[in-house]
């Protein structure tokens, strides 16, 4: 990796973790170039705006958070033990998040509403590939008979979303892991009782 490609992903890693701590809106290219170490001139040489440097630095920390994911998965075969181990890895964010300050898919998903609709879109996606992971996890168990063959796919991926990223926010807010333990308890349950 060369310098330049150093400096950038050093950018990038420390506007993620600023931007999910205290937001896009809420992140000035002042707290940008203290977090860095870098003046404007040198942001600017590898980002040609703050809008840009916000979407990349998203697709960094989705990165960041995917690899966790593609790490467990590898491992597990069977469908149930595949959901299983998505609900676990995601319940280690509330202590232990692979980017500062929290789910950044959450977060960007939360303050890039209208006000920024290239962000918006991007977060929309990475959306998409996350319920198409959750619904591929389970079609697959259908066709291997690991998955009752009713089961909605789709629906299935909506509730386990939302009730982890709901418990995130539970657990932020109240600065307290039970609302994520009482999640992951009754997802598992969930899992095992209804697919």
């Amino acid at each position: 990796m060369s310098k330049g490609e150093e400096t950038k992903t050093r950018i990038l890693q420390q506007a993620a973790e600023l931007f999910n701590q205290q937001g896009y809106a809420g992140s000035s290219m002042s707290d940008i170039m203290r977090v860095t170490g870098l003046q404007k001139g040198g942001i600017y040489n590898h980002f040609q705006s703050k809008d840009e440097l916000a979407l990349q630095a998203f697709d960094f920390a989705i990165a960041c958070v995917s690899r966790h994911y593609r790490s467990v998965l590898r491992s597990k075969h069977h469908a149930i033990e595949r959901l299983q181990a998505i609900v676990s890895v995601f319940s280690g964010f509330v202590d232990n998040p692979p980017v500062q300050g929290g789910c950044p898919l959450l977060n960007t998903a939360v303050e890039s509403d209208d006000a920024h609709p290239a962000l918006r879109d991007r977060t929309q996606q990475v959306m998409n590939s996350w319920l198409n992971l959750i619904c591929r996890i389970i079609q697959t168990g259908i066709e291997k008979g690991e998955i009752r063959p009713e089961v909605n796919a789709d629906e299935i991926a909506t509730i386990i979303t939302a009730t982890l990223e709901g418990a995130i926010m539970m657990s932020k807010l109240y600065g307290n892991a039970i609302h994520m333990q009482r999640a992951v308890n009754h997802l598992n349950q969930y899992i095992e009782s209804h697919l």
